[in-house]
Parts: C-alpha cells; structure tokens; sequence
C-alpha cells in the first residue's frame, strides 16, 4: 500500500496544475458559447425564400411504372437511359394518387413499384417527383449501429452515442448557424470544437486523471493545428473558394471563406486529435497499473512507442479518407491526362493537402504532448527521482539474481543447519 502513495504531494500538484488550466478553459468557452450564441436572424437573401416558402416537400410510394420510348436527341447530346423514360403512378401521403413523369437526363435514379418516394408540391398543387425517400433505411442502419456499439461497449458505449449526440447538436445550432449570421469563422469553430472536447471527452470517458490529460493534450495539439493552418494557408496562398459551393457563400452571404476553411481544419483535426490522445491516456494509465514501479521516463518510452506505431496507421488513414472523398475529382483529372504537377497545384487539390499535412502535423504533437502529461500524473515517484532509478533497480537486479543460501552457503550459520536437521529427524 505504501508504494502506491509514495508521493501524494506530486500527484496533489499535478491535480491542481491540470484544474489551472481546464477551469479557466471552461469558463472562456462557456463565455464564448454565450457571446456567439445565435439569435436566429440568418439573412439568406430575398431571391431564395420566396422560392423555398412556395415549394413543399411531401413524400409518396411508387404504385406502377409506365415506360416509354425514348425521345430522339440531337447528334453529341448523351442518350437517355431506358429505364427513366416514362411516367409513375404515385400514391401521395394522404391518400391521393398522381401520374408524373419519371426524372430523366444525366444521372437521374431509378424508380420502381414500391419506391417510397419524395416530391416536390408547387403552390398550385403540381407534384413532382425528386428523390428516394431513405427515411426508413437511414433510421435502420442508425439503429443497427447504436445497438452494436452499446452491445460492444456497454455502459462506454451508450455515453459514447450521447456524446455523438452533444457533437451533432452543438454543430447543428451554434456552429453552423454561428457562421450564417456572420460571426468570424475561426472563432465559431474554437470555441464550438472546445465546448465539444471538453464536454464528449468528460461525458465519455468519465471525470479522471486521464481523461484530464487527454483533454490537455487535445488543446495543446489543436492550438499547434490552428496556428500551423493560419501559416499554411497564407504561405501556399489559398482562400478556400475551391467549388461553386464556397463560391456562392462568399458572394451571396459575405462570409469569410479562408476563415470557413480554418475552420473546417480545426473541427476536423478534432475528429481524429480525440482519438489520439485519450488513447495515450489511457495506455500510460494502464501501463502504470499494470508497473506500479515504473516512473516517468519508463511510462513515457514505453507508451511512446505505442503512440508512434498509432501514428503510422492514423497517417495513412487520412490519406485515404482524403483520396476517398476526391476519388471523382481525381478520376477528372486523369481523363484530362494533364500532368501530376499541375494537378497537385490546383487550388482543390492544394487545399486537401494542405488539411492533410497540417491535420497530421497536429497529430504527430498530440503523441508526446498527451505523453508526457499522462506519464508525469500516472507515475508514482517525482520525474527528478528517475535519474536515481537506475542504481536503485541495478541493485534490485544484483539480490535477484545472486545465489540463494542453499546453492553456496553463508545466508544461515553451518552450525544451524544440524540443529535444524535433527529437529526434524525428531518429529
């Protein structure tokens, strides 16, 4: 019992230097989350409310389809595809059933007897039909996941799914939002991805040492991740208008695209910084249960080595997540047949390296960072005492491995041993 409190005054000040840091953290982001907070009046341009308060979106099921020949096209023009030539018998919510032509042109989806289906109800009550109602399967799939992960994690596993839910709510009414009313980008995104780390983290993994240590690290590395992307994106000379999304937002809403950009590289740094760092906090927790002996340097090489092996696979992880998501863009540029360099210098392509080498950047720091806190709050001895475990664990080894009394002798006097001998010769 007494090595496991062999400096209580160390782990006392390691408490109170983390609570130093987290409840300040805590009180600017409650602060933050005050003074942004949004009031609802997102300006959104005259030119598309009309337009959206006179069309309804209903949903319907597909009760028969009617196809047709084909229209002929002009010489150059892309046929047509045969299964969307044709008309839809649709039963609307309601009860009332409509005739309507099936979408065709490029892309358009196919539809079948039993689709549930999504329209579009003008104000003179044309229907029109515009997408595959997934309602049901996106519930199912929901459902499946949430029951293999509190089948899997359990108790973890149901504060897991609150915390996706804070995530997704904390997004879907102060970050977004925050943005559409005007408030600077990168701030909405710092303050939303701290009240997000503070509250999943805690919420997760519960109130604890570790967990502290991880939410250290997480700031620290987030703070690096930002100020690098700051400098990235100024140096390589990006703005964030890439697509004709971004570029309808920068001159329709006026809103900060570089910043937008920020801000999307610091949230999604988030994602993954998350997972690095508690996962250190708790190897070094467990190390240091599993080795009460171990101090700070030990508990530091060891998880240390596990971080890096961590890293290795988190890299390629998101170099796949990034090719996976531009896979069509990439296969454009390959039917260009316009050479690599001019490829990898295009603003789309400039700009996802750049999130790529700044989110690993951040990473890589997340390793010894969250490392080094967990290493100095989970060690039972000072980290100045490390310097003296050397000499203390050779001695250690010296008794261990030295021969026992029986093998050469002098643990006990000769003269016992006779007297032993004949005690139990007598019994």
């Amino acid at each position: 019992m007494g090595a496991n409190h062999a400096h209580p005054p160390s782990s006392r000040r390691t408490v109170m230097a983390g609570l130093a840091v987290l409840v300040p953290l805590a009180i600017i982001t409650l602060a933050g989350l005050l003074w942004l907070w949004p009031d609802g009046t997102v300006s959104t341009g005259t030119a598309g409310s009309g337009e959206q308060s006179s069309v309804q979106r209903v949903t319907g099921t597909v009760t028969g389809i009617t196809l047709k020949k084909c229209p002929a096209v002009t010489d150059g023009a892309p046929q047509p595809d045969p299964a969307t030539c044709g008309n839809a018998d649709v039963r609307v919510e309601g009860g009332q059933t409509v005739t309507l032509r099936l979408p065709s042109g490029p892309g358009a989806q196919h539809f079948a007897a039993g689709d549930d289906v999504i329209l579009l109800r003008d104000a003179d009550g044309n229907h029109q039909i515009s997408d595959h109602d997934r309602s049901t399967p996106l519930w199912l799939f929901g459902a499946a996941f949430a029951l293999a992960v509190i089948a899997f994690g359990r108790w973890r596993g149901v504060t897991a799914l609150v915390g996706l839910a804070v995530t997704f709510v904390l997004l879907l009414t102060f970050v977004i939002p925050g943005i559409l009313e005007g408030e600077p980008p990168l701030l909405v995104a710092i303050v939303g991805a701290s009240a997000i780390m503070l509250l999943v983290l805690y919420l997760t993994h519960g109130f604890s040492l570790a967990t502290s240590m991880a939410v250290l690290g997480t700031l620290a590395s987030l703070a690096l991740t930002g100020l690098l992307s700051y400098g990235a994106l100024g140096f390589a000379r990006l703005n964030g208008i890439t697509d004709d999304s971004a570029l309808a937002l920068d001159m329709s809403l006026k809103i900060d695209t570089q910043g937008l950009l920020l801000a999307s590289i610091i949230i999604g740094a988030l994602g993954v910084l998350d997972d690095v760092t508690v996962t250190q906090a708790v190897t070094v927790a467990e190390l240091a249960h599993a080795n009460p002996s171990y101090g700070f340097a030990r508990l530091y090489r060891a998880a240390g080595r596990i971080g890096r092996a961590h890293i290795a696979s988190v890299i390629n992880t998101i170099i796949l997540a990034y090719a996976g998501a531009s896979l069509p863009l990439l296969l454009l540029f390959s039917i260009g047949q316009q050479p690599l360099g001019e490829v990898l210098t295009t603003p789309v392509i400039a700009q996802e390296i750049v999130r790529s080498i700044v989110g690993t950047l951040g990473l890589i720091a997340a390793v010894p960072i969250t490392t080094a806190l967990a290493a100095l709050t989970a060690s039972r001895h000072h980290p100045e005492e490390d310097a003296q475990k050397p000499a203390a664990r050779q001695d250690a080894a010296e008794s261990f491995f030295t021969p026992h009394a029986h093998q050469h002798g002098p643990a006990q006097p000769p003269a016992e041993r006779p007297a032993r001998h004949r005690r139990r010769a007598s019994t």
